[in-house]
């Protein structure tokens, strides 16, 4: 039996807005997508005595033991959904860590798909967002990977045929922990988003959204700041945005070769800088 392959795609947040706390937890909108940077997953039923999972590829580096996948198969296993299989798990890792791309919630979400889909397991669509809500807040976003805005109410509203955009994504050489970002958010933004419409997502309306915690990972982190500058006055984008809490940058262009040039100028300026010219899915 070969192994089964999965495309786990990196998402990005257009616009996120910090609204509100409720029980410790941020209350967060967000307009949000994914984009053709993906990890790749291999996954094969084995005769083993426990689940086998592991990582290579330029992002395999520190990845913990108890990872989203470990996490989303010790919750299979305590649910007795598995009935008792094995599986061997290879994750070819190319989207990087602590970037605010939801690499590591993408590919819980993915199994868990994975797994359904396949008649592996046996849940609810109630059961599979209960699931992904145990192993992060982020991985109920990867159980549909379509353009969505997230409501303050923690709604999703999915749109089809949303107009596609060519993004540069950079990252320097350090992380940033979401835990440590959402602790110092101080003020709450306005609630925007509770009406989703298709028209959030053209350029028009995005050039006026924000992400919130832009201001506080550039107050902790200064180079972020003069990168985002640096993208918005020297590589001519529609707009330039930090994904999620960070630290990835996405600049946005409406057409591939303006995208493919700024590649190129950004990698001679920070050449010690991760940089990938992509595309909304």
């Amino acid at each position: 039996m070969s192994y089964s392959k999965i495309k786990s795609y990196a998402k990005i947040n257009l616009a996120l807005n910090v609204v509100g706390k409720k029980n410790s937890l941020h209350k967060i909108e967000s307009i949000l997508t994914f984009v053709n940077l993906h990890d790749l997953i291999l996954i094969k039923k084995k005769e083993l005595k426990k689940h086998v999972v592991s990582f290579s590829g330029k992002f395999s580096k520190n990845i913990r033991k108890d990872n989203t996948i470990s996490k989303l198969l010790k919750i299979l296993e305590e649910k007795k959904l598995l009935n008792n299989k094995k599986f061997e798990i290879k994750v070819s890792k190319k989207i990087p860590n602590k970037s605010g791309l939801g690499g590591g919630s993408m590919n819980a979400a993915s199994v868990l798909k994975f797994f359904v889909k396949k008649k592996i397991i046996n849940v609810s669509k109630k059961e599979m967002i209960k699931i992904s809500k145990l192993i992060g807040s982020d991985v109920i976003l990867g159980l549909n990977q379509k353009s969505a805005i997230l409501t303050s109410r923690n709604q999703i509203q999915y749109f089809s045929n949303i107009r596609k955009f060519y993004t540069l994504i950079v990252k320097p050489n350090f992380g940033c922990s979401t835990r440590v970002i959402y602790s110092k958010v101080k003020k709450f933004r306005k609630i925007k988003l509770n009406r989703p419409k298709k028209r959030m997502f053209g350029f028009d309306y995005l050039k006026n959204m924000n992400n919130d915690l832009e201001t506080i990972a550039f107050s902790k982190y200064p180079k972020l700041k003069k990168i985002k500058s640096y993208l918005e006055n020297s590589l001519d984008p529609i707009f330039v945005r930090m994904t999620g809490s960070g630290s990835a940058l996405v600049a946005y262009f409406q057409s591939k070769k303006r995208c493919e040039r700024a590649k190129k100028r950004f990698s001679r300026e920070y050449k010690n800088y991760w940089c990938i010219a992509s595309k909304t899915i």
